[in-house]
C-alpha cells in the first residue's frame, strides 16, 4: 500500500509538471490554470499526508477553491490575512443571527479564537470555525424557541409607556440570559402589537358593516345573515383578538426558526457563509450552488423547465396559485388552485417535506431538467392527499420579455413605450431570446404605428447580458464605441456597435430610478453621451459599474474521475466597465438630465451604500462621433422647468424624506401611541400613493398586431395580467412627464461633433 501510494505521488507530480506546461504553451483562459493548479495541490497535499482524498470535505474544496479564485482573478480582491478573516467573522455572526437576539455576547467571546483563523482555513486549515458556530447556534435556537413560546404563552398589556428599536445596526449581542429575554419580549410584543392593532381596525369596519346590513328590509335578511357570518370578527372581544394575534406571530415565528435550523442541519448555511466572504470583496462576487445557478441562468434566458404553476404562501403553507394553460401542470389533470404542496421528490426519490419552506426554495424543488420527473404530494381542497406525478417540461416566461404600448396624447401625438425588465440573453440556444432583438421588433411595431417619439422604460432593470446592451444601443445611433471595460491588470478595451445602420432616429427618452443597474446603466449613459436622448427619472441610478463572469467550480476534479464535481460556481468581478467619456458609473451611477422626485431617493441600497462596494475612477475616454438632430438641451431645460412647478412631486419628496427618518426612530408599544404613529405613516403613504397616480388618466393601447395577445389570449390569466400592466401605465405619472418631454423635442439643423 505504501508503494502504491508513493507511486500515485510521483505520478501525479509528473503529471502536474506535464500539464502545467501544456497549459502555458496553449495559453488556456488563465482560471483554468488556476483550478487545476488548486486541485492537483490539494490532492498531492492529502496524498502525501496519511489520509486520502476522501478526507477533503467538499465544504473544504469549496472553500480553498473560492479562495484561489478570487485571490487570482479578482478585479480588486482585497488582502485574505488575518484583517480580512476579521471582517467574516463579525459579518457572518451579524448575517447569522440578524436581530442579533439568538446568540449571546459570550458566544462571540467564546470564538474569537477563531477570528484571525479563517483565512488559513481559506488556505487550507481545516475548517472550524463555521462548524463551531453551526454548533453553538443550533444549542440557542432550541433555547430561544423555549423562550418565545413561554413568552406568547400569556396576554400582552399594551398600556406600558415603552418602545423598540428596529434597526439592528444599533444594537449589540444580549450580554447574558436577561437581555436575550427582554429583547424578545420587546420584538414579540411589537409583531403582536402590529397584528392586534390591524384586527382592530378590522373589526371596527366590521362592526360598521353589519349596522349598516342590519338595517336593510326584511326581504334581504338571509343577505344579511350571511354577511353577518362572514364578519364575524366584529363579534370578538379585545381579549380574543389579542389571543389571534399571538398564534399569528408563534406560527410565523416557528416556521422561521424551522427553516434556519433545516438550513444548518442540510448545509445550506455553508453557501451563506462563503458569500459573506465573496460580499466582502465586492457586492456582486457571489457563489452560487448548483441548485441557484440553475435559478440564475433560468432568470437570464427566460425559459426554464418546470411544471407550470404559479405558487402562492398562505400562513404555513404554499398553494397553487394558478396553472398555466397547456403547462405539464394543467396537461396532468391532477391539479387545482389552492392544493396544498405538502412534499415534493425528485422522481422516485426521497419526499422533501416543505412545511415552512419560502416560495423561492419550493421553486428550486419543483424545477428540473426536461424530461426528469417531479412527484408532489398534495392536500386536495376536499382534504384527501395525493401523489401527482409530472414530467417537466419547457416553460417560457415570455412575460419577461420585452414589450410595447403606445400612449394616445390629446394633441393627437402618439408616443411610443417600450418595456424592459432585464437585459435577457438565452445563449443555450441558436434562437433564444435576446433583448436587443425583442427590443428591435418592438421599435419596428411602434414604427408601423407612426409613433412620433419612443420612450424606453429601465425602471427596476437590474441589468443582465453586456454583449446585448451594446447591441441594443446599437438600435439607436451611428458605429461607434458603447462601452469601455479594464480588467485587473489596467488594460481598457473599448467596445463598439460596428453596425453603421440606424434602426430608429426619431425623438428618444429612457427612464430609469435608484433600481436600474449595470447594464441599464451603460445604455443610459450612451444615449447620454451620443446626446441622442433624455435620460429621465431620480438623481441617480443603482451605481453598478463592474462585470461579472461565471466561473464553474469543481470542474478540476473531473481530471482526476473525482464525483465532487457539481459544488456550484462562482459570480466573479473581473472588469469595470466605464462610460465612453471615461467616467466610470461605479458608486455614483448615470445622472439623469431630468430629476423627477420619487419615494425610493433617500433610501439607503444603492452601490454608495455598501461598504464594499469598489471605489470609483475614470479613464481616458474613447472618440466618438456625435449627431445632434435634436434640441436636447432647450428640452431638458423646460422639462426641468415644468416638473419644478409640479407641486405634487415637491410634496412626495418631502413625504419620502420624512418617511425615511422616521423608520430610523423607535417604534412605541403602547397602544394608543402606536396606533397614532402608524396613522401618520400611513396618511403619509397613502398622499404619496395618490401623487403617484394620475386624475386624469393616460390613453394607452397596445400595437394593433399584439391586440389578440392582450385581449384574446388562450390563457385567459396571462391575458388579464397583459391587460392589468396597461392599466397599471394608465396612472403613471412619470410616464406622463416622459411622454411630455418627447412632445418638447424638436428636430434642428444636424450638427456633427467630435468628442473625447
Amino acid at each position: 500500500m505504501a508503494d502504491d501510494g508513493i507511486k500515485n505521488h510521483l505520478f501525479l507530480k509528473a503529471m502536474f509538471t506535464k500539464l502545467l506546461s501544456v497549459i502555458m504553451n496553449k495559453r488556456v483562459f488563465p482560471i483554468i490554470l488556476v483550478l487545476v493548479v488548486a486541485g492537483l495541490f490539494w490532492t498531492l497535499s492529502s496524498l502525501g499526508s496519511d489520509k486520502n482524498t476522501n478526507s477533503l470535505s467538499k465544504q473544504q474544496v469549496l472553500l480553498q477553491t473560492v479562495a484561489a479564485i478570487i485571490e487570482q482573478k479578482h478585479y480588486s480582491p482585497k488582502k485574505i490575512d488575518d484583517n480580512f478573516s476579521k471582517q467574516v467573522f463579525k459579518k457572518y455572526l451579524e448575517t447569522l443571527d440578524g436581530e442579533k437576539n439568538t446568540l449571546l455576547a459570550t458566544d462571540i467571546k467564546a470564538l474569537k479564537k477563531y477570528e484571525t483563523a479563517i483565512d488559513d482555513e481559506m488556505h487550507g486549515k481545516p475548517i472550524m470555525f463555521y462548524t463551531a458556530v453551526g454548533a453553538i447556534y443550533l444549542k440557542r435556537v432550541e433555547e430561544v424557541k423555549a423562550i418565545y413560546r413561554e413568552i406568547l404563552s400569556k396576554p400582552f398589556e399594551f398600556t406600558t409607556n415603552e418602545s423598540i428599536v428596529l434597526d439592528n445596526d444599533k444594537v449589540a449581542f444580549a450580554s447574558n440570559e436577561s437581555e436575550r429575554k427582554e429583547r424578545w419580549r420587546k420584538r414579540l410584543k411589537f409583531l403582536v402589537l402590529e397584528r392586534y392593532a390591524d384586527m382592530l381596525e378590522q373589526r371596527e369596519k366590521a362592526i360598521a358593516n353589519n349596522i349598516a346590513f342590519a338595517k336593510i328590509d326584511a326581504t334581504k335578511q338571509d343577505s344579511a345573515n350571511k354577511k353577518m357570518s362572514f364578519d364575524s370578527i366584529a363579534l370578538k372581544t379585545d381579549a380574543q383578538l389579542e389571543i389571534d394575534a399571538r398564534n399569528r406571530v408563534l406560527k410565523i415565528i416557528d416556521r422561521s426558526f424551522e427553516r434556519s435550523k433545516k438550513r444548518l442541519e442540510d448545509n445550506e448555511q455553508f453557501s451563506l457563509f462563503i458569500n459573506t466572504i465573496t460580499e466582502l470583496m465586492d457586492p456582486h462576487t457571489e457563489y452560487f450552488a448548483p441548485i441557484e445557478k440553475r435559478s440564475f441562468d433560468e432568470q437570464m434566458s427566460g425559459r426554464f423547465y418546470g411544471i407550470g404553476a404559479l405558487l402562492r404562501e398562505d400562513e404555513s403553507v404554499i398553494k397553487l396559485a394558478n396553472i398555466v394553460t397547456g403547462s405539464p401542470a394543467w396537461k396532468s389533470k391532477e391539479l387545482g388552485v389552492n392544493d396544498i404542496i405538502v412534499k415534493v421528490a425528485q422522481g422516485a426519490g426521497e419526499p422533501v417535506d416543505i412545511s415552512g419552506y419560502a416560495i423561492e426554495d419550493a421553486v428550486k424543488l419543483i424545477r428540473g431538467a426536461k424530461g426528469t420527473e417531479v412527484r408532489l404530494t398534495v392536500k386536495k381542497t376536499d382534504g384527501t392527499i395525493k401523489v401527482v406525478s409530472i414530467i417537466r417540461d419547457e416553460i417560457v416566461q415570455d412575460e419577461t420579455f420585452a414589450r410595447s404600448a403606445i400612449v394616445n396624447k390629446p394633441d393627437g401625438k402618439k408616443v411610443g413605450y417600450i418595456y424592459l425588465p432585464e437585459f435577457y440573453a438565452d445563449f443555450d440556444r441558436e434562437n433564444g431570446a435576446r433583448c436587443a432583438v425583442d427590443v428591435a421588433g418592438e421599435v419596428m411595431k411602434l414604427k408601423s404605428e407612426n409613433v412620433d417619439g419612443i420612450v424606453i422604460d429601465l425602471r427596476n432593470n437590474g441589468g443582465g447580458s453586456l454583449y446585448e446592451v451594446i447591441n441594443m444601443v446599437g438600435l439607436f445611433i451611428k458605429s461607434g464605441p458603447v462601452v469601455q471595460v479594464k480588467d485587473r491588470d489596467g488594460k481598457p478595451t473599448i467596445l463598439n456597435d460596428t453596425d453603421p445602420n440606424i434602426l430608429y432616429d426619431g425623438p428618444l427618452a429612457v427612464m430609469v430610478n435608484e433600481f436600474s443597474a449595470s447594464a441599464s446603466e451603460i445604455f443610459a449613459a450612451a444615449i447620454q453621451d451620443y446626446k441622442r436622448g433624455i435620460v429621465i427619472g431620480s438623481t441617480s441610478t443603482y451605481g453598478k459599474g463592474t462585470v461579472q463572469k461565471s466561473v464553474p467550480l469543481g470542474r478540476q476534479f473531473e481530471v482526476f474521475g473525482d464525483n465532487r464535481s457539481d459544488i456550484g460556481s462562482l459570480k466573479l468581478t473581473f472588469e469595470k466597465f466605464y462610460r465612453v467619456n471615461g467616467e466610470s458609473t461605479q458608486l455614483e451611477g448615470v445622472k439623469s438630465d431630468v430629476v423627477i422626485p420619487d419615494t425610493y431617493e433617500f433610501l439607503k441600497f444603492r452601490e454608495k451604500d455598501n461598504e464594499s462596494a469598489l471605489p470609483w475612477d475614470k479613464i481616458e475616454g474613447a472618440s466618438i462621433r456625435t449627431t445632434h438632430n435634436y434640441n436636447i438641451d432647450d428640452a431638458t431645460k423646460t422639462a426641468k422647468e415644468n416638473v419644478a412647478k409640479i407641486t405634487n412631486l415637491n410634496s412626495l419628496k418631502k413625504n419620502a424624506e420624512w418617511l425615511t427618518k422616521r423608520n430610523e426612530m423607535p417604534y412605541s408599544l403602547q397602544l394608543d401611541k402606536y396606533i397614532a404613529e402608524q396613522k401618520i405613516i400611513k396618511n403619509t403613504a397613502k398622499e404619496n400613493e395618490g401623487f403617484l397616480k394620475l386624475k386624469d388618466t393616460l390613453n394607452i393601447k397596445p400595437p394593433t398586431v399584439d391586440n389578440n395577445k392582450y385581449f384574446n389570449n388562450p390563457d385567459k390569466i396571462k391575458g388579464e395580467r397583459y391587460q392589468q400592466w396597461l392599466k397599471s401605465l394608465n396612472t403613471d405619472i412619470y410616464l406622463q412627464e416622459a411622454t411630455n418631454i418627447i412632445g418638447n423635442l424638436k428636430k434642428v439643423i444636424p450638427v456633427e461633433t467630435v468628442q473625447k
